[in-house]
């Protein structure tokens, strides 16, 4: 599988989980790969992000600029689903695998990252396609 396809897939399994997690009720998914978040910027701003998002998340999710850093809440309803989380969300958008984030997620089954984006329902005036 090409770091391509691997990163679109896990951006729609991202999405999947983002779309649960507002549909429950809760706050968005913090996108902490820089791999996978590279992909994500890449599609936002074509045609064929509405069909994609809308597959895998059920709606169309947009994106907005969200700092912090700390636990990862979604790991647990990301590995129920698809299983444990693949290597390339350990890894940077040049394709720099973060061994010991790696490590500690394999040792302890928990994520603690820093992210600077996260998804939103488009209920804002954050970037979601077609709405500038």
């Amino acid at each position: 599988m090409s770091t391509t396809t691997m990163e679109s897939r896990e951006l729609g399994r991202f999405l999947a989980v983002a779309g649960q997690q507002f549909a429950d009720g809760g706050g968005p998914a913090e996108m902490f790969s820089r791999a996978v978040d590279a992909a994500w910027h890449q599609m936002l701003g074509t045609p064929d992000y509405e069909a994609f998002s809308t597959e895998h998340a059920g709606t169309v999710l947009g994106h907005r600029e969200m700092n912090g850093s700390g636990a990862i809440g979604w790991v647990a309803a990301y590995e129920r689903t698809y299983g444990p989380l693949p290597e390339i969300w350990f890894t940077d958008a040049d394709g720099v695998l973060d061994e010991c984030a790696l490590a500690l997620y394999k040792e302890t089954g928990k994520v603690v990252a820093e992210w600077d984006c996260g998804p939103t329902t488009g209920d804002g005036d954050d970037a979601v396609p077609g709405s500038r």
